[in-house]
């Protein structure tokens, strides 16, 4: 064992920790980006002891000075951190107390680490979950340019991979938009829940001190105060439902992905991959690959584990404070980080590529596509829609196995006649639609007015929060 060490605990032991202790322990390496919070919660509590008089004045403008010259280092890059800094916690306190002498020493006065982590991680995520609603209203809107430029191209829409009805390729674009419109309201109601402020409980019961945590709490600008010190500080809830608003925008992305790797193929040809957003082979000289989209798909999985290895650590912790809880920041700093760097990749893949809409056209035009419509001419004309779908049925048969001209099937029907083998001519099935939220032309231009207002509405709740 080492000889003892100014840790936060050195009092209470003989000896310092072991190297192993310390090797296993340390977070530090990715604690550090919590530093502007930890500062932040850290002038709080010292404004907090001044007004009930735990500080005294000069003590309080002391102890801040040193904080700004704490802060002021690790913004420029010149704190020098020692091997008795285990997180950045501790490496704050430290140097605060160099710089402030026996001021500084009182920093920690009414405080546990349990609740400034607790804080500085809350602080962290009402910052970051707003930054990630942001991008994903960036994409909305790339989203949104795009299904306004795409005017009337239109192309098949999919249920099980097989082609089903034509759609209109502006509807199919704001499909995606509005998932993400979602994800925005889930990012922003995570943001809601977890704007309470921990500080004050303590290690897990409070102080005998008189410490004041509502004033502290609005100061720190959280919107509540914590309402029993037990939950306050094993709480962490707050990570979960964030790492699974960060999660849920990850899936939409991955399906996003999967669709440009599917369109962008040469089975498909539906879009063409722009230089800047695509990558080629190192042996194969014709390949232009969709790698956004493929890692889009691939970092879900990643983002997932994040998600579920949190779970699984939160799931059997007695209440209160436990070491475990340590293991929240990495999964929730990863999460964030991937899914940012994924939705602005997938923004400038998206605003670059070249929609191939005479290749989604002729796919659409195939004369089956339009077999709801027959089906739904009967239907206006008295015939149950069963019977209807049957009868459309048996004439497609008939066209696939004996090779016959649908149209020609369906001119010759007692039922249906030339009236409805127009319906059959290309570009008239997505015409059809005309129902709320379809995929025809008014049903879209519609929609496009509602889509652009939500989205002005989620850009004024994202800079309000």
């Amino acid at each position: 064992m080492s000889e003892p060490s100014n840790t936060l605990w050195h009092g209470r032991f003989e000896s310092g920790p072991a190297e192993d202790l310390l090797a296993y322990t340390v977070s530090l390496p990715f604690d550090q980006r919590l530093f502007p919070d930890d500062i932040a919660g850290s002038r709080a509590h010292v404004r907090g002891l001044g007004r009930v008089g735990i500080l005294g004045p000069d003590e309080v403008t002391a102890v801040l000075d040193a904080l700004d010259q704490v802060e002021a280092e690790l913004t420029g890059g010149s704190f020098a951190f020692v091997e008795s800094d285990e997180d950045i916690h501790t490496a704050v306190e430290r140097r605060v107390t160099e710089l402030a002498g026996s001021a500084g020493a009182k920093i920690h006065t009414g405080r546990s680490r349990n609740d400034q982590v607790a804080t500085d991680l809350r602080l962290w995520c009402k910052r970051e979950l707003l930054a990630v609603a942001g991008d994903v209203l960036a994409l909305q809107q790339v989203l949104l340019d795009r299904a306004e430029a795409a005017g009337d191209a239109y192309l098949p829409g999919y249920t099980h991979l097989q082609r089903a009805q034509p759609v209109l390729l502006a509807h199919h674009l704001l499909a995606h938009a509005w998932a993400l419109a979602r994800d925005v309201d889930r990012l922003l109601d995570a943001r809601r829940r977890l704007d309470v402020s921990p500080l004050g409980a303590g290690a897990l019961a409070g102080s005998s001190l008189p410490l004041d945590p509502p004033s502290v709490a609005e100061d720190l600008g959280f919107a509540g105060v914590f309402d029993n010190s037990l939950d306050a500080v094993s709480d962490r809830d707050f990570v979960a439902e964030s790492l699974f608003a960060v999660t849920l925008v990850a899936i939409h992305l991955s399906r996003m992905g999967e669709e440009i790797v599917l369109w962008s193929s040469d089975e498909f040809g539906f879009v063409r991959l722009d230089d800047g957003y695509s990558t080629g082979s190192s042996m194969l000289p014709q390949k232009k690959n969709p790698d956004i989209a493929e890692l889009a798909r691939g970092k879900a999985g990643r983002v997932i584990g994040d998600l579920t290895g949190l779970l699984a650590t939160l799931k059997g912790l007695p209440i209160a404070y436990n070491r475990d809880l340590q293991e929240d920041k990495e999964p929730l700093f990863d999460a964030v980080e991937q899914v940012r760097l994924a939705l602005r990749a997938t923004a400038g893949q998206y605003a670059t590529l070249t929609m191939r809409t005479e290749r989604m056209a002729e796919a659409a035009d195939a004369p089956t596509a339009a077999a709801t419509d027959l089906a739904e001419f009967l239907v206006r004309a008295g015939t149950p829609f069963r019977d209807a779908h049957a009868i459309v049925g048996a004439l497609v048969r008939r066209s696939v196995d004996d090779g016959a001209s649908l149209a020609e099937l369906v001119t010759a029907h007692p039922d249906l006649g030339p009236d409805a083998a127009a319906l059959i001519e290309p570009g008239v099935p997505v015409t059809m639609r005309t129902t709320h939220g379809g995929a025809g032309p008014a049903a879209v231009a519609a929609q496009l007015d509602r889509f652009r207002a939500r989205l002005s509405t989620d850009r004024s709740r994202v800079q309000e929060a």
